[in-house]
């Protein structure tokens, strides 16, 4: 089997953006929902308007997202889009909260944990998605890459509450009280991030994957008090497949001889969060092997 390419650039500009997107070889056509986290009220580190700008008005695209299923800023709609608002996403695209107007669910196919996925109803409107993330640490994931913004991302609500329930509960007041193994919880975002996969195979509808490594915290931009960076900016890193994506990312920082990246490798490994991309080829959603291309 060929192995998948991972592309990477260390410099991180609008323009290598665009550049690195145009050697992914894959033309996102029609409507373009552009998945990128909007980041809690209070984060610093996630992705800045002025950085994706130029990629989001090259494909004409919306950006996407649903709200959290935790108690915040973005829990609500309105909440949500003045989040949004104030942190420029609505300066440079039309923002689109997909379970705004309810939510459906897609098969999980050979899962473990989870019978189905709960997924925002708008995302049924995009002809072609760009999976926009933010490579850093997370509280609960360990990390957070391409793999956590197609599962936890793309899920509604009560799909959010699903997926940290590990099949459980969809009721957002009581996943967090419902005990879960960590474990299942990391196996269930890879199950969900595949019944994504599959629902946009299954409609023939394309997906590419950019990870942009900066701003390196432990903590995730869902955090409202998320700590500083622990290392420098990496770069950016872009694949047709997701698993490649995030084993590239995860490499990258256990290769590092930065002195912060042992933090951040503690941090992952505290929860698990390497397992994700080793189920998630399991599931065939994609390689941990991977041919990493320098196009500086």
């Amino acid at each position: 089997m060929e192995k998948a390419k991972v592309y990477f650039t260390r410099e991180i500009t609008p323009e290598k953006l665009l550049d690195i997107y145009k050697h992914l070889g894959v033309e996102l056509t029609g409507k373009v929902g552009v998945k990128v986290s909007t980041g809690e009220a209070g984060s610093k580190g996630y992705l800045k308007a002025d950085l994706i700008g130029p990629l989001v008005k090259k494909l004409n695209g919306t950006i996407i997202e649903c709200n959290t299923a935790y108690t915040g800023k973005r829990e609500t709609v309105e909440d949500h889009l003045k989040v949004a608002e104030e942190h420029g996403f609505t300066s440079i695209a039309e923002v689109d909260i997909m379970d705004a107007n309810g939510e459906f669910k897609i098969p999980v196919n050979n899962g473990q944990h989870l019978k189905y996925d709960i997924i925002g109803e708008n995302f049924k409107n995009y002809d072609s998605i760009l999976n926009l993330a933010h490579g850093k640490g997370h509280i609960m994931g360990g990390f957070g890459a391409n793999l956590k913004n197609q599962s936890i991302g793309i899920a509604s609500r009560n799909g959010k509450a699903y997926i940290h329930s590990c099949g459980v509960t969809e009721d957002p007041n009581v996943c967090w009280k419902t005990p879960f193994e960590q474990i299942d919880f990391i196996e269930s975002m890879a199950e969900a991030a595949k019944a994504v996969s599959d629902y946009l195979k299954s409609e023939n509808k394309p997906i590419v994957y950019i990870t942009v490594m900066n701003f390196l915290s432990v903590d995730c931009d869902c955090d409202e008090n998320q700590t500083d960076p622990v290392m420098p900016d990496i770069g950016i890193i872009a694949s047709t497949d997701p698993v490649a994506n995030d084993q590239a990312f995860l490499n990258m920082i256990w290769n590092s001889e930065e002195e912060g990246a042992k933090l951040l490798r503690e941090r992952i490994d505290s929860k698990l969060g390497r397992h994700i991309t080793e189920y998630a080829e399991a599931l065939e959603l994609g390689s941990t092997e991977y041919e990493l291309i320098n196009i500086d």
